[in-house]
């Protein structure tokens, strides 16, 4: 936990968010959580909770949207800036892992964008994914973002030339896994195998995976280099391809779409 703050109280989530690369992200991740809020009903009478929601990159743009939204925030110097930038907002200082707070079946669309970066293990993740699922309603969605290990593997290990000495200290084995070290690590690093046996434990139906970034998180600079109307033509190729299951692995994230 004091690892996680100091890194978060160092690191400029805002410029990360409004990137280019963090647009594409969010305009996707967005797109799909319009699609899966109901329907039958106007916003203010939808319940969504966002867990781990940092400084409210979803959760206030969902509220000034009219819909009944709930923050959850681990790191306190995140939950002061979403509190700065949206007082009215209602937004509490917790934990993926205990959502005392709340009760069973409580929200209409649950998002756990942000804690599964950080849970080192199994259990953790799992018990995660039991609490979203806990306080979402019977037939409500839950949607789950995840870093991907190839991600990993292809930026800090061979681009940044970091492979040999994670495979002589463990972080990497021999089938090129990330592993999470207690301690060192502070993102945690899965393949679509490893989200497919949380959903099996945790008894929940995919709808659909996707990944909302893509090749954004590799090619920044190019990203940057674009012009306005070239970078909304990469937007609309990544809508167009993130559902495809050939370049999910490779992405930075995926965001899992769960059925309760």
């Amino acid at each position: 936990m004091n690892q996680l703050e100091e890194y978060y109280n160092k690191f400029n989530e805002e410029k990360r968010l409004n990137s280019r690369h963090g647009q594409v992200e969010y305009r996707i991740s967005m797109q799909y959580i319009h699609q899966y809020l109901p329907k039958d009903r106007e916003p203010e009478k939808i319940k969504i909770l966002d867990i781990g929601a940092g400084t409210g990159r979803y959760s206030i743009p969902l509220f000034e949207e009219g819909y009944d939204v709930t923050a959850v925030e681990l790191v306190q110097h995140n939950l002061g800036i979403l509190k700065q930038k949206k007082p009215e907002i209602k937004a509490y200082k917790g934990n993926a892992l205990k959502l005392k707070r709340f009760q069973d079946e409580t929200f209409d669309l649950t998002l756990l964008f942000g804690p599964m970066y950080h849970l080192g293990s199994f259990e953790e993740k799992l018990q995660a994914l039991l609490e979203a699922k806990r306080v979402t309603k019977k037939g409500g969605m839950i949607l789950v973002a995840y870093c991907m290990n190839e991600y990993s593997i292809i930026t800090y290990a061979f681009k940044e030339k970091h492979v040999l000495e994670c495979l002589e200290n463990g972080m990497i084995d021999e089938d090129f896994h990330t592993r999470f070290m207690e301690g060192h690590s502070l993102y945690d690093y899965v393949r679509t195998e490893d989200i497919e046996r949380l959903n099996a434990v945790a008894n929940l139906t995919r709808i659909k995976i996707i990944s909302p970034d893509g090749a954004a998180n590799y090619i920044r600079p190019f990203l940057n280099a674009l012009s306005e109307e070239e970078f909304e033509a990469f937007v609309q190729y990544q809508k167009t391809v993130c559902e495809r299951a050939d370049l999910l692995g490779a992405g930075a994230h995926v965001v899992d779409i769960l059925k309760k």
